[in-house]
Order: C-alpha cells, then sequence, then structure tokens
C-alpha cells in the first residue's frame, strides 16, 4: 500500500507535477501534462504499477524534509545513527520539458541504498519496451510504448530484475550521484542530455524569485507563501489553466466511492486561485488566466461548462480503470469527471469576482473580454432562477441551493460594478433590477426566521459551509444577526474534531452513499467569517489549528480526519491552499480594521 498522503510532497514544473513520499519513491506522475495518463501510478496501487524509488535501504533511518527556500526544490535528509545522506528533488521548470533530476549527497558516514525504476504508461497497465541505449554519448535506459519514452540517466543504472529496473549501492560522505528521468513524445529524437547545474540553480531561484514578489506581510507569512507556491505549480504554465489537485482518486471515505478526479480546471476554483493570487501582488497572472478563459469558453454561451481540460478542452469523460486496487482500496478509481455536465449556477459569479478583482487592479479588460463576461451574465439572465447542482456537485437531484443563488446575486453585482466603475457598456439598469429581485429571493426563502440562520437550500432546513462565505461576497455584514445566527447554526450542526463538514451526508442530498470527512477549505471560510464578524481571536485560533495540520513540507489536502490525523482526498488541493491564503488576507484587514478604530472614533464626525 502507499504511503499515507501526508507523508508526500509535490515536485513541479509548471506543467506537469509528482509526488514522492518520505521513503524517497516517487509514485504518483503523469506526463507530460496534469491530466495525462500517469507512468508511476503507485499511489493507487503498488510498486508493480509504476514507481520510481531512490532511498534508504535500511532499518532505523529518520527522516526530515524541506523545501529549499520558498522554491519546489525538495531536499529530504535522510539519518541513522552513523550516517548522513541527502537527496534534492528538482523538476527543471520553463524549458518546454519535462524532466526529474534527483542527486544524492553523501554528507556523513555511509548509507545503503535502493535504486528501482518501474515504468508503467497508461495508468499502470502497459509494460512499455525497455531496452538499454546511448544519448549523444551517455548511456541510458529508454522505455517505450505508444506515443510515450520515458529516458533514465545517470551515473550507474539499474539492472532488469522480472519486470523492473533495481539496483543498490552504498553512499559514502563526500559523494554525489544525480539520476534524471525525460519523457519525451516516442516519435522524437532522443534530447540531449540536461545541464544539470544550471538547471537545478534556476528553477530554485526562479520560483524564491516569484515568491519574493509577494505583497503580502501580514501573519502567517510563510504558510501564504508556500501555499502560494504550491498554486503556482498547480498552474499550466504554457495555458494558464489552473488544475484542482494534482492527482485522481484520492479517496474522500477510505474504502468508499467518493473518489474523483481533480486534474482539471474547474472555473470556480481557477476564479477563487486567481483571487487569493491577486490579494498578494501577483497581477500578471490575471492576464494569462483571462486569456485561458477566453479560449475555454469561447462560443455559444449556452455552451459554458462548469470545468475544462488544462488545455480548454471540452471532452472529459469519466471511467473507471478496474486495473488499479485504489489507495487504501478505495474503489472505483475514476478518470475524467462526469460533472462536467452539471449545472452550478454559482460558477459564473466566482469568475465575475475574479475579473472585477483583476480590472481593480489594472488589468483592463479588452473588446473580447469585455464581450464575453457580457454574453454570459446576459445568458444567466434568462436560466438563473432553474435549480442546479450546487458547489458540491451533488449527484442527487437538482435544488434550489442558497450559495448558489446568492453567487447569481455577486454575478450581477459585479456586472453592475464594471459599468459604473470602469465605464464599461452594459444593461445596468437590468442587472440592478435582476441584482435585488435574487437578493430578496434569497432572503425569502434560503433563510430560517425560526433559527436565524440561511440554509443550505431553499427546501431544508439544514446548513452548508458554503454559507460562510456570505458575508465575504457582500451578500449581508460580517456583523449582521443573520450572519452571526449562520455561524452559530454552522458550528453546532457541522464541527467535527474542531473542522467543518461541508454539509451533514446523512441528509441524502448528495445522492451518494458513505461518510465524509471534514472539508479544510470550509474551515478557513470560518476563519474568513471569524474576521469580518470581529471575532478575530476565534479567527486566530482556528487558523493556528489549521496550519498545525500542515505536513512537514506545508502541504494540505482536500479533506483532514481529525480522530486519526490524516489526510484524506486529493493532494496538494488548490481549494485547501487558496482558502489559506483568504483566511489570512481577511485576518490582516481585521486587524488593521481594529488598529484603526480607535483613530477613526476621535476623527470622525
Amino acid at each position: 500500500m502507499a504511503l499515507p498522503i501526508e507523508d508526500y510532497a509535490i515536485l513541479g514544473d509548471t506543467g506537469t507535477a509528482a509526488l514522492v513520499g518520505k521513503d524517497g519513491s516517487i509514485d504518483w506522475m503523469c506526463l507530460p501534462r496534469f491530466d495525462s495518463p500517469a507512468c508511476f501510478a503507485a499511489l493507487l496501487g503498488g510498486p508493480e504499477h509504476g514507481r520510481w524509488l531512490l532511498g534508504p535501504d535500511e532499518e532505523g533511518v529518520s527522516c526530515t524534509r524541506r523545501y529549499v527556500g520558498h522554491s519546489a526544490a525538495l531536499e529530504t535528509t535522510h539519518r541513522t545513527a552513523t550516517a548522513c545522506v541527502k537527496v534534492l528533488d528538482v523538476m527543471p521548470i520553463g524549458d518546454g520539458r519535462a524532466d526529474v533530476v534527483r542527486r544524492i549527497i553523501g554528507v556523513e558516514g555511509t548509507m545503503r541504498f535502493r535504486h528501482e525504476w518501474v515504468v508503467r504508461f497508461g495508468y499502470g497497465r502497459i509494460r512499455p519496451w525497455v531496452k538499454r541505449d546511448t544519448v549523444h554519448g551517455v548511456r541510458v535506459i529508454t522505455a517505450v510504448a505508444g506515443p510515450d519514452r520515458l529516458i533514465l540517466s545517470g551515473p550507474r543504472l539499474p539492472h532488469a530484475v522480472d519486470g523492473r529496473h533495481v539496483d543498490g549501492f552504498e553512499v559514502r560522505a563526500g559523494e554525489e550521484l544525480t539520476f534524471s528521468t525525460t519523457w519525451v513524445a516516442s516519435h522524437h529524437p532522443l534530447p540531449e542530455p540536461l545541464e544539470l547545474e544550471e538547471r537545478i540553480s534556476d528553477s530554485t531561484d526562479l520560483l524564491d524569485a516569484w515568491a519574493r514578489e509577494c505583497s503580502y506581510h501580514g501573519p502567517y507569512r510563510e504558510a501564504v507563501l508556500r501555499s502560494l507556491v504550491t498554486l503556482r505549480l498547480l498552474t499550466h504554465g504554457g495555458t494558464g489553466g489552473i488544475v484542482a489537485a494534482a492527482t485522481t482518486s484520492l479517496p474522500e471515505d477510505f474504502g468508499g466511492q467518493r473518489n474523483w478526479d481533480y486534474r482539471f480546471c474547474w472555473l470556480r476554483d481557477a476564479s477563487l486561485t486567481l483571487e487569493a493570487l491577486l490579494e498578494c501582488g501577483f497581477d500578471d497572472e490575471a492576464k494569462l488566466w483571462r486569456s485561458w478563459l477566453l479560449r475555454a469558453v469561447a462560443g455559444d454561451p449556452q455552451d459554458l461548462q462548469i470545468m475544462y481540460g488544462v488545455d480548454g478542452g471540452r471532452d472529459l469523460f469519466e471511467r473507471t480503470l478496474d486495473h488499479l486496487p485504489g489507495y487504501a482500496a478505495s474503489t472505483p478509481v475514476r478518470i475524467g469527471n462526469a460533472a462536467v455536465g452539471q449545472r452550478q449556477t454559482d460558477v459564473l459569479g466566482e469568475v465575475m469576482v475574479a475579473l472585477e478583482m483583476a480590472r481593480d487592479v489594472g488589468a483592463e479588460d479588452d473588446v473580447d473580454s469585455w464581450s464575453l463576461q457580457r454574453k454570459l451574465v446576459e445568458e444567466l439572465a434568462e436560466h438563473w432562477d432553474e435549480p442546479d447542482n450546487g458547489l458540491w456537485e451533488v449527484r442527487g437531484p437538482l435544488r434550489r441551493f442558497t450559495h448558489s443563488r446568492v453567487m447569481v446575486w455577486v454575478a450581477f453585482d459585479r456586472a453592475v460594478a464594471a459599468v459604473e466603475k470602469h465605464g464599461l457598456r452594459g444593461p445596468v439598469e437590468q442587472w440592478r433590477a435582476l441584482r435585488d429581485k435574487v437578493r430578496d429571493e434569497v432572503l425569502a426563502h434560503g433563510f430560517d426566521h425560526d433559527r436565524n440562520t440561511f440554509t443550505q437550500h431553499y427546501d431544508t432546513k439544514e446548513v452548508d459551509a458554503s454559507l460562510l462565505m456570505l458575508s465575504d461576497m457582500g451578500f449581508v455584514a460580517g456583523d449582521d444577526p443573520r450572519m452571526l445566527g449562520t455561524i452559530k447554526a454552522v458550528e453546532e450542526d457541522l464541527m467535527r474534531g474542531g473542522l467543518l463538514l461541508r454539509y451533514r451526508t446523512g441528509s441524502g442530498v448528495d445522492g451518494l452513499p458513505g461518510e465524509e470527512h471534514p472539508f479544510l477549505a470550509c474551515s478557513f471560510w470560518l476563519v474568513e467569517a471569524y474576521a469580518l464578524a470581529d471575532r478575530l481571536d476565534d479567527a486566530h485560533a482556528l487558523m493556528q489549528r489549521l496550519l498545525a495540520i500542515c505536513n512537514d513540507v506545508g502541504l494540505l489536502s482536500e479533506e483532514y480526519d481529525p480522530e486519526q490525523r490524516r489526510f484524506v482526498g486529493n493532494f496538494p488541493q488548490a481549494f485547501s491552499h487558496l482558502a489559506l491564503v483568504g483566511a489570512a488576507c481577511q485576518i490582516e484587514r481585521a486587524v488593521r480594521r481594529r488598529d484603526a478604530a480607535p483613530t477613526a472614533s476621535r476623527t470622525g464626525p
């Protein structure tokens, strides 16, 4: 079985990503792109489904890890009583190639290492043709099947044993051994070897320099920076598409069926990621993402999807991989995502928030950008009152979800702001009227006066953690009695082990069997709601609890099991990290408001 999810770290080149465990095994990697088939898929099965292991082959080895500066270069230190060896793992960024470089450095004594290179294309199903070859005078091992070829190079190459390539050797103090695996299309010639020193240093320096441009200097800055770098790694540098996670089918319920493919670009998640980047001063990313958006959704507004491929592709057909036993025996393993065909009315609201933020920082719309937004808002005006699947992509009956309706209000509100604040043209009187109509409907049908709380949808008294976003979106003030009542109801109904569930699965609203664990983004939303309600002590306390959940290199999954104290769901999860950034920024604003209050009271009317 694969390691606990929290024992993995992410490597990335802004084109794809790999997960490497504390044991030195790369158990997940899709090449050449996030949503390509995996060539190392042990994460969802075993070593026989593909992995690249470079790690200690001794008992009693301790492991500590860190990222070098604010980069994505991972340094793992292995220690015994008599020896110390470091491994530097990095995926070079920005040269159009797909490489993983692994450098072993002997620091003290002597340690036995094991090298195992098992390539299985097609998500662990296809055993390639493997042979030794020579590339520009360098001896290598190549593995080829169909469109894919992997090339392993290094100072000593493993030997074939029963469908694997393995080696064992000793690492002594002062020794360095550097290995690389390179993907290339099988019909292309073998590429020249990397300039290793230059590519390692350039890749480390690139992200470190990028992080230094962050304008956020408030509380929890180091956690914010690691989250921003993680979001950058989940953004495709070529297309601008932002994936929700690097993995598929890491379960929300161990042994259950809630296993989904997150290696695609949800408009909602991507918009929220863009908001987090803009909050911290990364304005250039807005233009790259807006270009991706224009390409992805181009065409008839009626054909708008909630999610797309990394390149803007629309065909994300969901299917199962029955040859994989799944992480923790959680089946089925899915690729593709049937949610692509759902109606999720909230999505356009998030898109409009992100684009309004971009306008506010000077990323002015061109004719095409605003024309697209206007068409989408006009299409929403025709269909906003239809039920939908909601933020959580429920596979049960369509509902009139309160969060979805509020985000409809947000879409019209930001469209009005685009006209009033930025001078763009549009039917602003119609949009204002619709905005008011939606608000009146939500207050009439999405609020439980007996309990003083907003409700999950119009036909229930259940609550939902997404209701915590209503004050952040500006629908109600953070200290409005209705919002305070909603916070109280969410705390009472959804808190498990000090963290929040999305909703009560026992209500049957999502149409799926099984349970799930607290969803980390929801607890970060509660931090924001506390800050907006001027409950700053509560905001800090919950924020500190959440940061203590991060693994040893500052990463978060989708969910967390507080009883077993382990990560659950796809990893690393963009939603969790962007929510962390949003919570930190909201705390910073609350601190500024509180600090400014005495001065305001002295100088105000």
